[in-house]
């Protein structure tokens, strides 16, 4: 099927149920949160060889917020044994150093069941206060501590919620030139990006190389995604047959005639729905802009996700 002249494959993207929280940092200007923010979501692009999966939510209005200053939300994805470390190690390392940051809970209350979690992040921060550390339990309807810091006090909630996601949602672009297929994978990260509870975790949400399961390394659990990989249409690569004999395979590739350049953009979200919402808006804002030859996505024949999570692009349209 085609939209504006873009071929969407009649195909879906794979997503899988993984774990998430919300955090929501504040400072004394927008400029300082989103310093946090930033150092919060680094070197989480794919846990396939990051600690998690992160990236930045939504800002938040000072209206809004429990100390009344500006906000940002970032989420982490993660598995549930190893959510609290990460939560851990994420404020206690990017947002307590941080000049004039605190740090509140911002799992939504709405998803609260008996699969949620808790981590006593705040809690087991505190301890960095070295005995002068205080616990409030009057300021904010929750229990905060306060830690003196060089800068003067860094406040952060006791406790974190950190509940049953969705990751693994995706869409890769196929454009003519690497020029047109990085302006569409902008617009449509733009365009997902106005989706609450979604994050996209690589580079200004956009992956540049997409992996396959496997490889023909042993040392190796991925590898690049030959059969997305322009310049290796039309050639072949080196393996074994059964017997350990040297053979060769032709790369069985998907790009689409025309094509020189191919982006992928991975959605991890707080509801299957959310995870859609956005992959929709990421379409309807990709097909707009010249270039852009066809839209397909990864899955693994349901084998990941076991069905759960499957979107079918023909749904987005």
């Amino acid at each position: 099927m085609q939209l504006n002249n873009v071929e969407i494959v009649d195909t879906f993207a794979e997503g899988f149920s993984s774990y998430f929280a919300r955090v929501l940092i504040t400072a004394k200007d927008a400029y300082w949160a989103k310093q946090a923010a930033l150092c919060a979501t680094g070197f989480a692009t794919s846990t396939i060889h990051c600690p998690c999966e992160a990236g930045i939510d939504k800002e938040v209005p000072a209206t809004e917020t429990p100390d009344g200053r500006p906000g940002i939300i970032v989420m982490f994805v993660a598995g549930k044994e190893k959510m609290p470390e990460v939560l851990l190690d994420r404020v206690g390392q990017c947002i307590l150093t941080c000049p004039s940051t605190a740090v509140f809970d911002a799992f939504p209350q709405d998803l609260v069941d008996d699969k949620t979690g808790e981590a006593p992040t705040g809690k087991n921060l505190a301890f960095f206060g070295d005995g002068f550390q205080v616990k409030d339990e009057e300021s904010f309807p929750f229990v905060t501590h306060k830690i003196p810091v060089m800068g003067g006090e860094f406040v952060v909630q006791s406790t974190f919620k950190f509940g049953k996601g969705v990751a693994g949602g995706n869409l890769i672009l196929q454009a003519e030139s690497l020029d047109a297929c990085a302006d569409v994978a902008k617009a449509a990260v733009e365009a997902a990006s106005t989706v609450n509870g979604v994050i996209m975790p690589f580079p200004g949400g956009v992956c540049a190389s997409g992996s396959k399961v496997g490889s023909k390394y042993e040392f190796l659990n991925a590898s690049t995604n030959d059969a997305m990989c322009p310049t290796l249409k039309g050639k072949v690569g080196k393996g074994k047959d059964e017997d350990g004999n040297p053979i060769e395979i032709p790369v069985n590739s998907q790009v689409f005639d025309g094509v020189n350049a191919v982006l992928e953009i991975i959605f991890d979200g707080m509801s299957g729905d959310a995870v859609k919402e956005a992959m929709k808006a990421a379409v309807q804002a990709a097909v707009q802009v010249p270039g852009l030859v066809a839209i397909t996505a990864g899955n693994y024949e349901g084998k990941l996700g076991k069905g759960k999570h499957d979107f079918y692009l023909k749904d987005l349209v």
